[in-house]
């Protein structure tokens, strides 16, 4: 009754603004990979390998952001990236590749 009680004109606004949610389950689902991923960083045996998987994470995450399938783009990237010059590197990213190539 106490939580209630504190936080009753937040509780009048949900009751009379449709749009506010009862809950933050969309927003936690969305967030859960990433808190699962801080957790593996820890058994990753090294620094260095619990940076790889969270630049992983990483690329895979604005994959899906983009819409691309994180498998075809990895498959594309590994194919491509001995033909690709350093300085053309960007381009194999996935919010900058050309998504006709994968």
């Amino acid at each position: 009754f106490e939580y209630c009680r504190n936080r009753w004109i937040s509780l009048q606004n949900y009751l009379t603004n449709g749009m506010l949610e009862i809950d933050s389950n969309l927003i936690e689902n969305s967030i859960r990979p990433l808190a699962l991923g801080r957790k593996n960083y820890l058994f990753a045996g090294s620094h260095d390998a619990a940076e790889n998987i969270a630049m992983f994470y990483s690329f895979f995450g604005t994959c899906k952001k983009h819409d691309i399938d994180p498998l075809r783009w990895l498959k594309f990237v590994m194919d491509n990236i001995q033909a690709t010059p350093v300085k053309n590197f960007k381009e194999l990213l996935p919010q900058f590749i050309n998504r006709d190539l994968i």
